[in-house]
């Protein structure tokens, strides 16, 4: 029996013709499972911008879930953004995910909107209230930030800026995401805080994208996740209990929604829906 909360999946743009071939399966797969939108991510500086754009609009003519584009503003200029929200709102898109990013290798100048607090101002200056803003929220406290308390204060200025809700950094300790809220709550934060899920399917991936972003393993499950070298149905099975518990738990404390990272794969996120009683 489903419990009635919203799922949503992202997705990257394919970078060859066979894997936006194979994408468009998988967000057939998907579909089935009646998820509220899906995302797809943006190069920082529009290193991925055509791609995007192209895995947007074929998405989006596909049907039937919304598509929300990631935005990203770092190294951008205002003109070419305004552009960017002019032709999804002709397109119909009223939904984006609004992100700094990261500087593109060898440019020094952070352009016109450093910030996401910036780019969330400029996109309600812009567009007004025509799309729904989420932004990005760091439970662990996101890798460059000066402080866990520097890193709450911007994120406020993103909810503050206009943002409507917040789609968490992947993580694997519940207690980060609950201590997160109530820091939010006590500054009067009231918009919803999405968990971002990942499946755990291959270790070696899930430990470099962990370090590179600042998600902690919990150190047992790093070093079980080693133990089983190159066990790919031990790493899977693991990762479902460990993940499904996960979910369980946010379930149970109150979480809006849950928004899952699905490496443009299907099938072990439609088992962890499904294990969940998402679907």
């Amino acid at each position: 029996m489903s419990r009635n909360i919203p799922i949503s999946f992202e997705f990257f743009p394919p970078k060859t013709p066979e894997g936006a071939e194979k994408l468009l399966t998988v967000h057939q797969q998907l579909s089935a499972l009646n998820p509220q939108y899906f995302s797809v991510t943006y190069g920082a500086g529009g290193s991925t911008r055509e791609r995007t754009l192209s895995t947007v609009f074929d998405l989006q003519a596909i049907g039937p879930a919304p598509i929300a584009p990631h935005l990203s503003c770092i190294g951008d200029s205002k003109a070419a953004l305004a552009g960017l929200l002019d032709g999804y709102k002709a397109k119909g898109i009223n939904r984006l995910v609004a992100l700094r990013g990261d500087l593109p290798s060898g440019q020094m100048t952070l352009g016109e909107l450093p910030y996401a607090r910036d780019l969330v101002a400029f996109v309600r200056e812009h567009s007004g209230d025509h799309f729904h803003i989420e932004v990005a929220a760091y439970p662990e406290m996101h890798p460059q930030a000066d402080s866990y308390e520097a890193d709450l204060r911007n994120f406020i200025a993103k909810a503050q800026a206009g943002a409507d809700s917040a789609i968490t950094q992947f993580f694997f300790n519940a207690d980060a995401y609950w201590h997160f809220m109530d820091r939010l709550a006590r500054a009067g934060v009231t918009i919803p805080v999405i968990p971002g899920i990942m499946p755990i399917t291959n270790a070696s991936n899930l430990i470099r994208f962990s370090d590179s972003c600042g998600a902690d393993i919990p150190r047992w499950l790093r070093k079980q996740l080693l133990a089983y070298g190159d066990d790919s149905a031990s790493i899977k099975a693991l990762g479902e209990t460990v993940v499904a518990r996960l979910i369980e738990e946010l379930i149970q404390g109150g979480a809006p929604a849950f928004h899952f990272y699905t490496m443009n794969q299907s099938e072990a996120t439609t088992r962890l829906v499904k294990l969940s009683g998402l679907a």
